[in-house]
Formats: structure tokens, C-alpha cells, sequence
């Protein structure tokens, strides 16, 4: 089995990031900072923040967390929106109100919308960047491969499925209610739908890809989409438990608040 280290990659792109941050202070007086919008308080959530946070500390990035709930979320956004030093707005998901969704996405400025959520965003979605730069650095060309992307989901599916068609990719989409079974002919899988162990290994063909981009929390831990038999399989290249898409994922958010950041400072000397 070939496992697709995303935590090895992410090093390389902090270290990058890190002297992008350190530029950005000294020559163009910038100072990135990222702001997060939770309305919902659990462990797992606290856990994702908290990555954020330090990944932000890591690399000069300071990182502000807000709390609030669904009556007051669209003001505090707005209010972020108007502040000039914060380059980056996220929306950490799920929310308090989950029918609001749209609303609140649509609601960041597009110029700051650093995960790529809302329709009228000016950067790619995190996770599937996060997706194309793992491939990437594994040296796995999709040209002429069949591709199954399993989930349409906002985070993951719908922006991917976007991503690599508009670049000429051919990609067959799996959502709920479709016989997964067929996944057996694919020589690239793609999982996120949040399902526990719906990836089975009769699922999987000898030599596939297996990007596991799914999060679920199932007794308290953090669990993906394929189960734990397929990775008993050493036929194939697939991420691990732990330190595959997650931490590439962060990363790439980060790269669009540098970006953000490049931007700013591109304009200014005009």
C-alpha cells in the first residue's frame, strides 16, 4: 500500500508560506489576519479551529475566532467585512441554523471569502485544492483515468466536480442512493460524503487511487468514508487516517488569505 502523506507536503508549503508572511510584513507593511465565524461550540469544532489557530501562528498569520449564533452571525460578518485588516473570512460549518446556510455564506465579501463558499468567491475551495495539490505531489496524473467522485456536497464534491471539469477532466459523480459497487472500474476514487466506512473493499479495483475526504464523528472520534478493511489492502495508494487531505486543507486556506493578502498589496502600488 502506498499511502498519500498529505502532512509531509504540508510542511513544505508552510515553510514557503512562512517567507511569503514575512515579506508581506516587511516590504509591504501588511499584516494577514484571518477571522472565523462559529456558531456552533463542540469538541470537533474546537478542534478544527484550533488547528487553524496555530497553523496561523506558525506562519505570522494571526487568527481571531468569533462566537455567535444564528440571530446575530449575518451582523458580525458584516462587520468583518469592513474592517481593513482582516484579509480572510471563514464560515466554520455546520452552523446553529442550518437553513440560513446560503444566506450566511452569500453574505462574506467575496474579495475575503477564503474557503471558496460563497457563489461570487474570487478563490477555489480549500479541500479541493488541498485535493489537487496531494495528486499533484504524489506525481498522480488524472489525464485519461476514469475519476469517481463519491458525494456533491458544498465543501468538497460540487466545487471539485466543478474544479476538474472546466479543466477537461471526464468525472462520474456518486451520490446517495447510487450503487456504489460500480466504483470497482474507477481508477481514481474520490470519497466525501460523511458516511463511516461506506467505501468497502469490493468497492476498490487493484492499483486505484483512494482519497478519503470525508469527516464524520462517529462515538466521539473523527472517522472518514472508507472503512478500515480497505486499508488492510496493499495493492493500492490511498491517504491515511490521519495527515491525508486534512492538513493540505488548512493549508490551502491559508495560501488564499496570502493571496488575498498579494493582492492587497499589488493594488496599492498601482
Amino acid at each position: 500500500m502506498k499511502l498519500l502523506n498529505g502532512s509531509d507536503l504540508a510542511g513544505f508549503i508552510k515553510e514557503r508560506q512562512a517567507k511569503q508572511v514575512r515579506a508581506l510584513r516587511q516590504a509591504s507593511g501588511i499584516f494577514p489576519r484571518l477571522a472565523i465565524v462559529a456558531s456552533v461550540t463542540s469538541p470537533v469544532i474546537d478542534v478544527y479551529m484550533g488547528l487553524k489557530k496555530r497553523y496561523g501562528e506558525d506562519i505570522l498569520i494571526d487568527v481571531e475566532i468569533h462566537r455567535t449564533n444564528s440571530d446575530e452571525i449575518i451582523s458580525v460578518i458584516e462587520g468583518l467585512n469592513n474592517r481593513d485588516d482582516i484579509q480572510g473570512i471563514i464560515v466554520q460549518l455546520p452552523l446553529d441554523n442550518m437553513l440560513e446556510v446560503e444566506r450566511v455564506l452569500s453574505s462574506v465579501d467575496p474579495a475575503k471569502d477564503v474557503d471558496g463558499l460563497n457563489p461570487d468567491s474570487t478563490f477555489d475551495a480549500a479541500t479541493p485544492m488541498a485535493i489537487n495539490w496531494l495528486l499533484a505531489g504524489y506525481g498522480i496524473d488524472l489525464g485519461g483515468k476514469k475519476i469517481a467522485l463519491v458525494g456533491r456536497g458544498r465543501l468538497v464534491g460540487a466545487p471539485l466536480e466543478k474544479m476538474w471539469l472546466n479543466s477537461g477532466l471526464k468525472v462520474d459523480t456518486f451520490e446517495k442512493g447510487d450503487r456504489l459497487d460500480r466504483l470497482s472500474q474507477y481508477d481514481v476514487v474520490i470519497s466525501a460524503t460523511g458516511s463511516p466506512g461506506v467505501i468497502e473493499p469490493s468497492m476498490v479495483k487493484t492499483g486505484a487511487v483512494i482519497v478519503d475526504a470525508g469527516t464524520a464523528v462517529e462515538d466521539g472520534e473523527i472517522r472518514g468514508d472508507v472503512s478500515a478493511e480497505v486499508r488492510l489492502r496493499d495493492d493500492i495508494a490511498i491517504t491515511p487516517e490521519k495527515g491525508g487531505v486534512g492538513p493540505l486543507t488548512v493549508a490551502a486556506l491559508f495560501d488564499n488569505v496570502i493571496t488575498a493578502c498579494l493582492r492587497i498589496a499589488n493594488n496599492s502600488q498601482q
